[in-house]
């Protein structure tokens, strides 16, 4: 059973991207595109390389080791850009989420998100979604020192809501979201992402739970 991943939990903390909404297709979509104005072949380890990175990290990463012409900040209204309608018009929250949060709001358990997106596109998803509602909390790693695998942006969510690390659950979908939470001190949940599928027994060993579908947790809770 999966519900005990709830037992003496005071919040629940949500990565975005892949965890919250079906999204990791549109940044693997987005580097190629990008990368091609440029005449660069997306390289095949390119999305690892950059996993957990903050928007601005992931930019500088870019800009050292590509031949980009396009400053940093020309680089992050760029993606921006490319990822806004994307997010408007083809990005769903995950199956069983909307019921989920329902769930959490009834049950006074507090909610926030932590994420490595910009603040721009969450805001954006956010609106869509109405996440305004549910969500105490909404954080990006630009507003932290480091991003993931560092503990700073779950450490600085816990802060913001008033909840010590050891009363808050993550879902997180990508081995170094799930290390940055295990390293806060906090209980985490893999999301199964069909993005992150090829290390499943990683995250499965790192994360001391693991979800399939947000609908299988619910009706675990129902019952």
């Amino acid at each position: 059973m999966k519900t005990n991943m709830l037992d003496n939990i005071k919040a629940v903390i949500f990565d975005l991207d892949g965890s919250l909404v079906d999204s990791m297709w549109l940044w693997k979509d987005i580097d190629i595109e990008y990368l091609s104005k440029f005449g660069i072949d997306m390289p095949a380890d390119l999305q690892s390389k950059i996993e957990g990175m903050s928007f601005n990290e992931t930019a500088i990463y870019f800009k050292e080791h590509f031949d980009i012409p396009d400053t940093i900040d020309e680089m992050k209204r760029e993606w921006n850009r490319m990822a806004w309608n994307k997010y408007l018009c083809e990005v769903p929250l995950k199956p069983g989420v909307p019921e989920f949060l329902d769930y959490c709001k009834e049950n006074g358990i507090i909610l926030g998100i932590a994420t490595s997106n910009s603040r721009e596109l969450v805001e954006n998803i956010s609106n869509v979604h109405n996440l305004g509602e549910y969500f105490q909390c909404i954080m990006t790693s630009a507003e932290v020192s480091r991003g993931k695998p560092a503990p700073d942006i779950y450490l600085a969510v816990s802060g913001e809501i008033g909840i010590e690390p050891k009363y808050c659950l993550v879902f997180e979908d990508i081995i170094p979201g799930i290390m940055a939470a295990k390293n806060a001190g906090m209980k985490v949940c893999a999301v199964e992402d069909e993005y992150s599928l090829d290390v499943t027994d990683q995250k499965k060993a790192q994360a001391d739970f693991y979800l399939s579908d947000f609908r299988e947790l619910m009706r675990e809770l129902n019952e």
